[in-house]
């Protein structure tokens, strides 16, 4: 399809992305996945499989974990997306950017965002209360290295601080 015929089908939404709102004009055929790593110039999302499959492009979609490989942007009008540049920055990493740094989470670091960004999703929904429940619920996330067992130490290590953090403020 040529240039000209994407600029006329396309449809203006408004979203708000890592914090910032932005009025965007997109195709209708354009994945969020592609929307971030092209126009918006946000690389930490990676592209996998493009099936949904591996969970390397997860990001949070209103607070919820999604793979945007499989989410047309179009539809995302008004909707709060996070990606893993938004989680965090240098010198001030989010506790589970951090946790996987000390426990050597990231291998080769592929997965790494759709790792974090999953898990960040995985704490808001409260479902995870046991290694073997954190391990379930992150099996969309795949790692080629193997290196489940220390994320699944970090995604622990963050969920303990979360847990005595919440103890002491009811305190």
């Amino acid at each position: 399809m040529l240039q000209a015929d994407a600029e006329r089908m396309a449809i203006p939404i408004v979203i708000t992305l890592n914090g910032r709102q932005e009025q965007l004009n997109v195709a209708p055929w354009v994945t969020l996945l592609d929307l971030l790593r092209g126009p918006m110039e946000l690389p930490g999302t990676k592209k996998g499989c493009d099936h949904g499959q591996c969970g390397a492009c997860t990001v949070l979609i209103d607070g919820q974990r999604v793979n945007s490989c499989l989410k047309l942007a179009v539809t995302l009008d008004g909707a709060e997306i996070t990606t893993i540049e938004g989680l965090g920055q240098p010198g001030n990493l989010h506790p589970l950017q951090q946790a996987f740094v000390d426990h050597d989470a990231y291998q080769c670091g592929y997965c790494t965002p759709g790792q974090i960004c999953s898990a960040a999703g995985l704490m808001s929904e409260g479902h995870a209360h046991s290694r073997e429940e954190i391990r379930e619920l992150m099996s969309g996330n795949l790692c080629r290295c193997g290196a489940y067992t220390n994320i699944a130490d970090a995604i622990e290590q963050v969920m303990g601080q979360t847990s005595k953090d919440f103890k002491e403020a009811a305190e």
